[in-house]
């Protein structure tokens, strides 16, 4: 025999025969109310969401076996290797299948190229600065202090003259 149950407006829960109110709203909405208590929240108006025992809020905070079985499952993106500007995707990968010993060997003797290419760039401008240094003093000493120097005052004195 199947009993023919009602769901409560408010909780959701099911209400048996011979059980619950039903209010009747002056617009013609037919409301089923499982208990007083949930009569009077709802006349109060407060929200069934805001009560942790109704099925609004367990489903508003993802409560319950139905969630459960509907999560969506993520799929993992796939890695895959782009070409970078000044490499080749095949020189990426025979970097990659080098031994660490190697590669670290490898980047040593790039960095002490690097170096000696850096200390042979300096080398050579210091030497033509070299010759035109001598006449650069030999100017500087030509020159001939400003009028009125002597009589300028200098910044940090607090107030003495």
């Amino acid at each position: 025999m199947v009993i023919k149950t009602e769901l409560c407006h408010f909780t959701e829960y099911r209400i048996y025969p011979g059980r619950g109110q039903r209010f009747i709203a002056k617009d013609g909405k037919v409301s089923f109310f499982i208990t007083s208590k949930v009569d009077s929240l709802f006349h109060q108006r407060i929200k069934a969401v805001k009560l942790r025992w109704t099925q609004a809020w367990r489903r508003m905070n993802k409560k319950g076996k139905v969630d459960e079985s509907a999560k969506k499952r993520t799929r993992k993106a796939a890695k895959f290797q782009k070409a970078i500007v000044g490499m080749s995707l095949d020189d990426i990968k025979k970097k990659k299948a080098m031994k660490p010993e190697l590669r670290q060997a490898a980047k040593e003797v790039a960095a002490k190229e690097a170096k000696a290419r850096t200390t042979k760039a300096k080398s050579a401008p210091k030497a033509k600065a070299g010759a035109a240094a001598p006449k650069q003093q030999a100017k500087g000493k030509e020159k001939l202090p400003k009028a009125g120097g002597a009589a300028a005052p200098s910044k940090h004195t607090k107030g003495k003259k």
